[in-house]
């Protein structure tokens, strides 16, 4: 699965941080992920928690 910039995002987990699980954000990137993040998706919008990076496995397109 690919996501575009602004794609509502459910964390289903995230290796990245482990607070995010469960909650709802927005795919921060242009372009798909590249080895500068190790090949995961930046997620902004979490509130109190800074942006996050979570494989595309650990996200559930809304």
């Amino acid at each position: 699965m690919s996501f575009t910039a602004g794609d509502r995002v459910r964390i289903m987990s995230c290796a990245d941080d482990p607070r995010a699980k469960g909650k709802t954000g927005r795919i921060v990137d242009e372009v798909p992920p590249g080895p500068r993040t190790g090949g995961k998706w930046t997620v902004g919008s979490l509130g109190f928690l800074s942006p996050v990076l979570c494989s595309t496995g650990e996200l559930k397109k809304l």
